[in-house]
């Protein structure tokens, strides 16, 4: 049987929570997490400059397929 937490149980989690980091830590915490995660998707996505060496790339490849099957 799978333990599903209520609303009682989520408030309980809390408080304890708030108890143990302190309001103005917790704001720092999800600030930061926020930032975090912003840097993981900007990194995921290619740069300007990344999307012209792929692109370059490509058309070398396309260029020296043809050379190749003669």
């Amino acid at each position: 049987m799978a333990f599903k937490p209520g609303i009682p149980e989520l408030l309980i989690i809390l408080v304890i929570i708030i108890l143990l980091f302190g309001v103005g830590r917790i704001g720092k915490i999800a600030g930061e997490l926020g930032k975090g995660i912003r840097s993981f998707r900007d990194g995921l996505k290619p740069s300007d400059e990344n999307k012209d060496d792929i692109r370059d790339d490509k058309q070398e490849i396309s260029a020296e397929t043809p050379e190749e099957k003669k």
